[in-house]
């Protein structure tokens, strides 16, 4: 598996593998209202283009098949993790969380944060996030509980002469 940053040629897939996973993978955590609201289909490209251009966005890929995909800001905000279906639990979303860590400690910033949904909150806290909150967030009028979670990264020491 490689991960590196995606291209803006690749929005259908992005978009793509966030419909796929949301819908396919533990749907029965959202009403089907908040699944039409969160994860249209067919996606809308220009919402995902307009989303992903101000933010970094990391592919993790194999043979050429991009198997999911995470965003985050410089300030540490991990916006989206997202993982097809086909290739859930193989280490992927470890990965791009990992990469997202060495990006975040290049810049100096020692905090990673996130609004997990409730399927991917278990990730996240095996991932080693701890919970600050639930919460309720709206999205296109309708109503998500989600958990605000942060990790606390080490400080790395400057390299040895």
């Amino acid at each position: 598996m490689k991960v590196r940053f995606y291209q803006p040629s690749e929005i259908a897939n992005l978009a793509n593998i966030f419909t796929d996973a949301v819908r396919s993978i533990k749907p029965t955590d959202y009403s089907p209202t908040q699944l039409a609201a969160w994860a249209p289909i067919p996606p809308d490209f220009e919402y995902w283009h307009h989303r992903l251009c101000s933010l970094n966005v990391l592919i993790a890929e194999e043979d050429s098949k991009i198997m999911g995909f995470a965003t985050f800001e410089s300030n540490g905000h991990l916006d989206h993790l997202y993982v097809h279906p086909e290739f859930q639990r193989r280490g992927v979303a470890s990965a791009l969380c990992h990469s997202i860590e060495q990006e975040l400690l290049f810049l100096g910033i020692t905090r990673i944060f996130t609004d997990a949904s409730i399927t991917a909150r278990p990730f996240f806290e095996y991932a080693g996030f701890k919970m600050i909150t639930s919460q309720t967030v709206q999205h296109a009028g309708i109503s998500f509980v989600n958990y605000q979670m942060e990790k606390h990264l080490p400080k790395q020491s400057p390299p040895a002469l």
